[in-house]
């Protein structure tokens, strides 16, 4: 496992670290978990995503296409 030193307000350590005590948990695991709920992940942890998505999929390899373009811009005019 990789180290990483970050810099947080006193505020926010104090916060993580009574959050890490109350669930019995590491701070670097509830950063971690943070970071995962956020989108942050890993290529191959998308790749693996997607080709279950794939899997279980019905559509063409086109209708997939098709429906990728289509649903974000549905999204972001508000339909």
């Amino acid at each position: 496992m990789r180290r990483l030193t970050i810099s947080l307000t006193n505020r926010t350590h104090r916060a993580l670290k009574e959050a890490a005590v109350r669930r019995n948990s590491s701070m670097g695991s509830i950063i971690e978990e943070g970071l995962e709920l956020t989108g942050i992940q890993p290529c191959d942890a998308a790749k693996e995503i997607v080709a279950w998505a794939h899997a279980k999929s019905r559509l063409s390899a086109d209708e997939a296409m098709a429906l990728a373009v289509e649903e974000p811009r549905r999204f972001r005019e508000g339909d």
